[in-house]
């Protein structure tokens, strides 16, 4: 099985290179499942139905999304719904939506990390017991961890090796040169990076967010502009064992 996941899709710059792009590495790759992190591709922060359309159409399968997935709350309803949009497995139960979702011969898991980000159940035990508790389960898993601190995310992917295919850092918006696989089958990598405007800080108008850094003072940030990068790994996996084979980096540029 090949699976393309895509890092943090970012505005208007981020949906149009995933809609440029996204069909003819389908067609090179003859991918079986594309994932796509969407919690800042409405406007730079959240996701909407309409931008979340514009994914699926362009030829994603899964939407995963992290601490920004309430941002916007028309997707609230949808959440529930057959659209194939996850939030974080580990938020406190009786929240709206899932956090995993099967696809074809393959679970999507979505996990938030809690180091520098805020009070959540603890995604490592999350993903105990939804391994334990999966009766059916494919035996390729995929995982997007959410995370900031890159000592959580290499733990995790510590944590799972052998028991999911992969474990795929997303959040920071900067691509980690680290993609490798782990002594027992896992495919890891600490971030994917961005798929958005190059000309920014992670993704945000560079003036902005330096005169936020200067002043302290908090404002609107709006997405950057110009040539975009699209990051993203491809992922082979043995279907009968759910081993990972290789992952690679996909980088492309937009103008």
């Amino acid at each position: 099985m090949l699976i393309l996941a895509v890092g943090d899709v970012i505005g208007r710059p981020g949906r149009q290179a995933v809609h440029q792009l996204l069909p003819e590495l389908r067609q090179q790759y003859r991918l079986d499942l594309v994932i796509a992190n969407a919690e800042n591709v409405a406007g730079g922060l959240g996701v909407t139905l309409t931008t979340a359309n514009e994914l699926l159409d362009a030829g994603v399968d899964v939407l995963t999304s992290g601490n920004h997935i309430w941002a916007q709350k028309e997707i609230i309803p949808y959440l529930d719904s057959e659209m194939p949009i996850l939030r974080p497995l580990n938020y406190p139960p009786g929240v709206p939506g899932r956090g995993y979702i099967v696809n074809g011969q393959a679970i999507v898991v979505n996990l938030l990390g809690r180091t520098f980000m805020d009070d959540f159940d603890c995604p490592f035990r999350a993903m105990d017991k939804l391994l334990a508790e999966l009766k059916h389960k494919p035996p390729v898993i995929i995982v997007d961890f959410h995370a900031e601190a890159t000592s959580e995310k290499v733990a995790l992917g510590r944590y799972l090796d052998g028991r999911v295919s992969a474990v795929l850092g997303t959040h920071t918006h900067v691509g980690t040169i680290d993609t490798q696989l782990l002594p027992k089958g896992t495919a890891y990598v600490t971030d994917i990076g961005m798929t958005g405007p190059m000309d920014s800080v992670i993704g945000d108008d560079t003036e902005a967010v330096i005169h936020r850094f200067l002043t302290r003072i908090p404002h609107h940030l709006s997405v950057g502009k110009g040539k975009t990068a699209f990051n993203a790994v491809l992922i082979e996996v043995a279907e009968d064992t759910g081993r990972a084979t290789s992952i690679d980096r996909i980088y492309r540029e937009v103008e």
